[in-house]
């Protein structure tokens, strides 16, 4: 059964990159999209897909709930929210610090998901269901060490997701991310071909798409699922609490994955 026919998708950055892959999909597989970006380039996006642009600037809460309003208007409500918006990081963590790039960073990639979320909860708290699904990256999974903050917002993505996904389970609401490895977009930038001289796959925006189809088809929550180049697409496996952190006459609950 195909999950999306007929469904309201909001996707934030949906201008380009991987949220204009991911728009592209959904609307392919049957569904309404509203295009949320602060690049008029959205307005292109939307037009292909016989969607809705929305000039949104994920960093503050009054244009995500206008970005969800607008779908509960055009379309008669929101089914799936798609919270790609991002930036990368510029300059290295010791040498190249930049206080106001930081703030950029935690704005963009973790309020900007925040306020999402809160925006899309209220649309989905009320009908009883919803899915959301935000983009974090392999290294919100990992070390990063050639760009600490921007890891550090991604990881901040994935705690959110694990820790709010039990919360609003009873509501009908699931809450997943997809975390890709490196993708051909701007962020990326002119790094890319250096990035393939060491070896290393880049892929294209589409695979993106096809594990965030996969993740709303298998329904579960509380999961991130790397997007890589081998493999079928799985949630990745997060281990149990420290034995430190645990009553040592208590079992440690296992975690969710």
């Amino acid at each position: 059964m195909n999950t999306l026919d007929g469904k309201v998708a909001l996707v934030t950055g949906g201008a380009g990159g991987i949220g204009a892959a991911i728009a592209h999909r959904f609307a392919a597989a049957g569904a309404r999209v509203v295009v949320a970006d602060l690049d008029p380039a959205g307005e292109t996006t939307a037009r292909e897909i016989g969607g809705v642009f929305v000039r949104t600037d994920v960093t503050r809460l009054e244009d995500n709930l206008a970005a969800v309003r607008t779908a509960i208007e055009r379309f008669g409500g929101l089914d799936v929210a798609v919270l790609n918006a991002g930036i990368g990081e510029h300059g290295s963590f010791v040498e190249e610090f930049r206080p106001e790039h930081y703030r950029d960073l935690v704005a963009v990639n973790l309020d900007g998901v925040v306020f999402g979320m809160h925006a899309a909860l209220e649309a989905f708290t009320e009908r009883g269901s919803g899915a959301i699904l935000a983009t974090s990256s392999l290294a919100g999974l990992s070390e990063s060490p050639m760009n600490a903050l921007y890891s550090a917002t991604k990881h901040a993505v994935v705690g959110l997701i694990r820790s709010v996904a039990p919360l609003v389970i009873e509501q009908g609401i699931t809450v997943n991310a997809v975390c890709p490895t490196f993708i051909d977009t701007p962020i990326l930038g002119e790094a890319v071909p250096f990035i393939k001289d060491l070896g290393v796959a880049v892929l294209e925006p589409e695979r993106v798409a096809d594990v965030a189809e996969l993740v709303l088809a298998r329904g579960g929550t509380g999961q991130a699922w790397p997007v890589v180049p081998h493999g079928d697409p799985a949630p990745f496996a997060f281990g149990a609490l420290p034995s430190i952190m645990s009553d040592p006459h208590h079992p440690v609950p296992e975690a969710i994955s």
